[in-house]
């Protein structure tokens, strides 16, 4: 994301949207929601080749794609803020086995935390937090579903459709980088990608090739996600080694993760866990 994101799927997503509501009225595109499907995805293309996307990503991108269904139902049953209080949600995210996991992690990525902190001065354990609340790592659920035909289907629809058209040109110039092929542009129900799980137009924005592979791989490369994920913060107005507990301007920067307290606050109670 985030942005990152909420985590627990359905409540990452609650917060996903509220989070990029502003953005929502940003000046209409071109193409017009609604209507034929494949109308509008001809007019999605032609506007990505305008923006510098070539004839044969756009084509071998949207070959095929049909509107899901599914994710307009799930879009529409979605409820924009936490049920649980945050001791109830932290009992359930901030659990020991997922701290042990951090913790071991830590050390084996010392090196690479340790750079990562130095250059972008978030705290390694801040990260960690992340990394783990988002996807256990990398080893939990990052999402199943092709990330075009996800975000051109929320595109179509009329409810949000300047903000998904621009996910759609930036997932579109994911592909056009060359920062992951088409059969790996797979995420969750926004079109959240990778082990932090960011938004396409945050994985442009935010994102670093820190392997130095020629790429931004945020589903695999581990220093490319913790770069990419300390980047975010630190591009947001991240203050090294300040606080970043509730009522700090670190917290606040935090909201370009997550606007909710609740989830801040998890992110900055399971970091205090990994200095313990």
């Amino acid at each position: 994301m985030a942005l990152g994101t909420c985590s627990a799927r359905r409540a990452a997503l609650a917060c996903l949207l509220a989070l990029l509501a502003p953005f929502a009225a940003a000046p209409a595109r071109a193409a017009q929601c609604g209507g034929d499907f494949d109308t509008f995805l001809a007019a999605m293309g032609r506007e990505a080749q305008a923006a510098g996307v070539s004839r044969a990503v756009v084509d071998q991108a949207f070959a095929g794609v049909s509107s899901d269904p599914a994710v307009l139902n799930f879009d529409r049953r979605q409820r924009y803020t936490f049920k649980k209080t945050f001791e109830e949600y932290a009992a359930t995210r901030v659990v020991p086995a997922r701290v042990k996991r951090a913790r071991t992690l830590m050390q084996k990525n010392a090196a690479l935390l340790d750079r990562v902190e130095r250059q972008f001065g978030v705290p390694k354990e801040l990260l960690m937090a992340i990394w783990t609340l988002e996807s256990d790592n990398g080893t939990g659920d990052m999402g199943k579903l092709p990330v075009v035909r996800t975000i051109a289907t929320l595109a179509h629809d009329c409810r949000r459709t300047e903000l998904f058209q621009g996910e759609l040109l930036a997932a579109l110039k994911i592909l056009q980088r060359g920062d992951l092929p088409l059969r790996d542009l797979i995420g969750a129900y926004a079109g959240e990608i990778g082990q932090t799980q960011f938004l396409p137009s945050s994985y442009i924005k935010y994102g670093v090739d820190y392997d130095g592979n020629g790429h931004v791989d945020l589903r695999h490369s581990v220093p490319d996600v913790l770069a990419s994920t300390a980047n975010l913060l630190k591009v947001n107005g991240w203050q090294r080694g300040a606080p970043f507990g509730e009522g700090t301007p670190n917290f606040e920067v935090m909201r370009e993760w997550n606007r909710s307290v609740i989830y801040r606050k998890t992110m900055h109670l399971f970091a205090e866990r990994l200095t313990e």
